[in-house]
């Protein structure tokens, strides 16, 4: 497989994001959002997806995080497109059950070509810190979108709105590392029947 590494830049009259991700590296993650709970997250999905990662957000949180957490969405998805090329010899599907204290999360991730998400997570309060807990659905929405894949996030078990949300993005990435895996029965091969993804 060749470099799967990508550089996407998007600026808007609400925020200016880049992000740089490498598919096979080794968790490496310096996230800079203005953020600090999603930087905590970013890093939490890089480090168990096993995504270098870098990401640098300047959002207008004067108004508040909403368009900084979905922009870095965006842009990390279309990241995550790029590298992906164009997805031959990948595995397609991955999936993680993941606990983490009383919480316990199902991600799965089908690398379809086909970008949505099936979110099913009870969130037991509003804010997590002064991180508006409704941001992470926000975020995965355009994570999922603008990297064309299926992405089911569900909540098995969860008290603590912090743990519960550590938990998606930790078994997202979990999920998605799978998914971008290279199959060395794929033969550089489309892990499809169609004929394209």
């Amino acid at each position: 497989m060749s470099d799967r590494t990508a550089r996407v830049a998007r600026a808007t009259r609400e925020t200016d994001v880049t992000v740089e991700v490498a598919l096979d590296g080794m968790g490496r993650v310096d996230a800079a959002t203005g953020v600090g709970f999603f930087d905590h997250m970013l890093d939490a999905l890089g480090r168990h997806g096993l995504l270098d990662l870098t990401v640098r957000a300047a959002g207008d949180l004067h108004v508040d995080a909403h368009h900084t957490v979905e922009d870095a969405g965006i842009v990390l998805g279309q990241a995550l497109d790029e590298a992906l090329g164009d997805k031959r010899g990948i595995t397609r599907f991955g999936s993680c059950v993941l606990p983490m204290d009383e919480a316990l999360v199902l991600a799965a991730v089908d690398v379809s070509g086909r970008g949505q998400l099936h979110w099913d997570v009870d969130l037991p309060c509003a804010l997590v810190g002064d991180f508006d807990a409704q941001l992470a659905k926000e975020f995965f929405i355009a994570l999922a979108s603008n990297a064309r894949i299926t992405l089911h996030v569900r909540e098995l078990a969860g008290e603590n709105a912090h743990h519960v949300i550590e938990a998606c993005f930790k078994a997202v990435g979990r999920a998605l590392r799978q998914a971008v895996e290279p199959d060395p029965r794929m033969a550089g091969e489309l892990p499809t029947t169609k004929g394209a993804l």
